[in-house]
């Protein structure tokens, strides 16, 4: 990144929310956070990759590729149009927005959401904010505040785009216990699973206090990150 650039960055804290497979709650757990944690105004997004016409997030045609370009980005005006952000917004996001990419190509993406982020900085008067996104591919690009991977055992599929980062997990959340389970998953390293915090979190169940207190105790450090 050039100087320039890094003094026009923005510096903000960022929870970041991914899991192995999909239908597995991640959208739930990032509204679950912006109803729990109404004091931190998130502004929240998601990001989907798509291919051959299929959205990588739902497995089936949903109409979210860009026809022209290799992305696009949205901000949610409606709580109620019954998409993911709108969703975010209906938790009671400050903002919400839908980044879209072809498989592979989430670099060129990343200036839409730069510029974006940077609108919603300048309407702040230039102070930092809060961000949380449900993503795993964003990793690539940044260290967040804090990554929570979302796993349920009851799954067998394993996605390597999560497999790739879940290292970097700083915490798990359990849809459900591993229990006899974990031998389903022969990809991922049972001392890996077993060395990372996790919390059970039953989807339409309160959040962990444990959970909370982690990401509270995030967003009180000095923003550090630069978009």
């Amino acid at each position: 990144m050039a100087k320039a650039e890094q003094k026009e960055s923005l510096a903000c804290r960022v929870i970041v929310v991914g899991g192995h497979t999909r239908s597995i709650g991640k959208t739930q757990l990032v509204c679950d956070l912006i109803a729990a944690l109404p004091d931190a105004h998130f502004v929240a997004g998601k990001i989907t990759q798509y291919g051959h016409g299929v959205c990588a997030q739902n497995g089936e045609h949903c109409g979210c590729a860009p026809d022209e370009h290799s992305s696009a980005f949205d901000w949610e005006s409606n709580a109620t149009s019954g998409t993911d952000s709108a969703r975010f917004l209906a938790a009671g996001a400050r903002r919400a927005f839908w980044l879209r990419t072809k498989q592979g190509y989430l670099a060129e993406g990343m200036p839409l959401l730069r510029e974006a982020l940077r609108a919603v900085a300048f309407e702040n008067g230039g102070a930092s904010f809060n961000l949380i996104i449900e993503s795993n591919s964003l990793l690539q690009f940044l260290k967040p505040s804090v990554y929570l991977a979302v796993l349920d055992p009851e799954k067998q599929d394993f996605k390597q785009s999560a497999q790739a980062v879940l290292d970097r997990a700083d915490a798990l959340v359990l849809r459900h216990n591993f229990g006899v389970h974990e031998r389903d998953w022969p990809p991922i390293s049972s001392k890996l699973l077993h060395a990372k915090p996790s919390f059970l979190q039953m989807e339409s169940r309160p959040l962990p206090s444990p959970l909370l207190s982690l990401i509270n105790n995030a967003l009180s450090k000095t923003p550090s990150l630069r978009i």
